[in-house]
């Protein structure tokens, strides 16, 4: 195919083999007499399943030229003050970049789209809000004796910000449509309390309220926490879990189901269909970002008149808020509870873990606790990390019986027990993985040690930081690193020293990570921005919100042209469900 002396450029994964460097199923990029200058460039697209890179970039190739015309859905005069190109125009250019820099985000078609995909979305968000809040609740009404008499068995008052978030949560419960508000609380702002008073409203009209956590261990922790708190009431929370014996099981649901359970704690067991409720008027959500929308959908459904309030203690940035959870009011919750205290925070190379073990048994003669934190459960499972098998097992040899053991592969029974003896303090050191990182509270616990903390985003070393200090003692966060860190490792590590502030420190993730890595995982039901770059493009946001709240104020039914070009807006961006939002007013 090819004749000797000619040059061709080929692409491919360079590798060794017998001293030589060797491409094994090259691509061809440029045929002989095709190069002019030596500096044929083309595009490389992600591979997809049984389609070759030529094929899939001839395939797009066909698309752009047989591109139709399309309507414009944006104010031409917004497009005009941005500097902004038309759909097709932007489209082409960014299939057709000479280099690296022609796909920056700042450029003018990269913002075109990316303007296109957050109005997409905001559009949806809009029409969403419209239909929720026309669904019907019961109001209820403010449990102020109830209230009074739990706060007055409690050693301490409500923050201001418990008591304004409280206001804004009762102004919702007394309307007859649905409220949906999400609370998001810095670690330790007293979240759980809030939503306790909260529920006391569907106590006092006679119905029920439910509080949903994604594990067990956080479930029966809001059980017993939220025992205590009803215990000058005479109430006691039903617990609802998986794994519980048959006839436990069997005397849940029918309490379930008769209305003797009125404030109802449990995981997603909740939400299984043979679980029926005699009157759910409120239903919480607790860490809401471990469920996936179906999941919270799910036990929304089985409240027919009923209210919903998700929980968060991970600080959303406040751009992602306003684009991924426009269809709910907000609060939030920023401060302490009076006697928390900042957890001292310092940063250490590996080299120095003799010095941390010393500290340890300090930590331990002066009566207090110390969580130890390792990234991989078992050795070689990522790489280098270092293991909590391992770890665990040398602080054994160093501390005996007083070293617990926790980790995501135990059973949950195991769990369990692994915390409850850390929380009574018949261990006083517990070698865990993540599985620590939110709603865990032993207010004994001193110090945690967080082992390859360069490998661990912002957010999560904040949560997991939270894990101490809870008590009347002040805490301690250790930080340890293994080698050069890079300078994002570093600027990470240096805004923990800096700050405890989870919102701040929200927005910093944002601005080192990115939304996807600050969010998690597809199953929390965050849409897929694929042109959206929330560092260069937050000032979109609200160029997006204010159109599409002119355009549904003008054209509520997107009958006008401009409104029918934005329902071809939500075809492209993959927002059809909108459509039943917009069909239903």
């Amino acid at each position: 195919r090819f004749a000797p002396g000619h040059e061709m450029i080929v692409g491919g994964i360079l590798s060794r083999f017998n001293d030589q460097w060797q491409m094994v199923h090259p691509t061809l990029v440029a045929r002989p007499g095709r190069l002019a200058d030596g500096q044929e460039r083309q595009t490389v697209y992600p591979s997809i399943k049984e389609l070759s890179l030529p094929r899939l970039r001839r395939l797009i190739e066909l698309a752009l030229d047989g591109l139709p015309a399309v309507p414009e859905w944006h104010d031409p005069a917004t497009l005009r003050d941005l500097g902004l190109p038309g759909f097709n125009t932007a489209l082409q250019a960014l299939h057709a970049p000479v280099g690296d820099a022609d796909l920056r985000p700042e450029l003018p078609a990269r913002r075109r789209l990316a303007l296109d995909e957050l109005s997409a979305h905001q559009l949806a968000l809009a029409l969403l809000r419209r239909h929720r809040r026309a669904a019907a609740a019961r109001p209820l009404p403010r449990p102020d004796d109830l209230r009074r008499r739990v706060l007055r068995a409690l050693p301490f008052a409500l923050t201001a910000g418990q008591r304004r978030v409280l206001g804004e949560i009762d102004a919702d419960l007394a309307r007859p449509e649905r409220m949906l508000r999400l609370l998001q609380g810095d670690v330790g702002s007293g979240k759980t309390l809030v939503a306790l008073l909260a529920m006391l409203g569907a106590v006092k009209a006679g119905a029920q309220a439910a509080i949903m956590a994604p594990t067990a261990l956080l479930a029966r922790q809001h059980a017993t926490r939220l025992g205590e708190l009803l215990a000058p009431l005479g109430l006691e929370p039903c617990l609802l879990v998986g794994g519980e014996p048959a006839a436990v099981r069997r005397r849940t649901l029918q309490a379930l189901a008769d209305g003797e359970a009125r404030v109802i704690v449990g995981t997603h067991a909740l939400f299984q269909s043979e679980v029926a409720f005699q009157d759910l008027a409120l239903v919480v959500i607790d860490e809401q970002h471990r469920f996936g929308v179906e999941q919270r959908l799910e036990l929304l459904r089985k409240a027919d008149l009923g209210h919903l309030l998700v929980m968060t203690a991970t600080p959303i940035p406040r751009s992602l808020v306003l684009s991924l959870y426009g269809e709910m009011a907000v609060s939030e919750l920023r401060e302490k509870p009076p006697g928390r205290q900042r957890v001292v925070t310092r940063a250490l190379g590996a080299g120095r873990l003799d010095d941390v073990v010393a500290a340890t048994r300090r930590m331990l003669g002066g009566g207090g606790r110390v969580y130890w934190v390792c990234p991989a459960i078992e050795a070689g499972e990522e790489g280098d990390e270092t293991a909590v098998l391992t770890r665990h097992a040398e602080l054994q040899a160093s501390f005996g019986d007083e070293v617990g053991l926790v980790h995501g592969r135990m059973p949950a029974g195991e769990r369990q027990a692994a915390m409850e003896d850390f929380a009574a303090g018949r261990v006083r050191i517990l070698v865990a993985t993540t599985v620590i990182e939110v709603g865990v509270d032993v207010p004994a616990a001193a110090a945690i040690v967080i082992e390859e903390a360069e490998r661990f985003g912002l957010a999560q070393l904040h949560q997991l930081r939270g894990r101490v200090g809870r008590g009347d003692r002040a805490g301690s966060c250790l930080l340890i690193h293994k080698g050069d860190l890079s300078d994002a490792a570093r600027r990470r590590l240096k805004i923990l020293r800096a700050t405890d502030d989870g919102f701040e420190i929200a927005e910093e993730d944002l601005r080192l990570r990115g939304p996807g890595e600050v969010l998690g995982t597809r199953q929390s039901g965050v849409p897929a921005f694929r042109l959206v770059d929330f560092g260069a493009h937050t000032d979109l946001l609200r160029v997006a919100q204010d159109g599409v709240d002119a355009l549904l104020a003008a054209d509520r039914d997107l009958a006008g042209p401009r409104g029918r070009a934005c329902r071809l807006l939500l075809r492209i961006f993959e927002r059809d469900a909108a459509f039943a939002y917009l069909a239903s007013g």
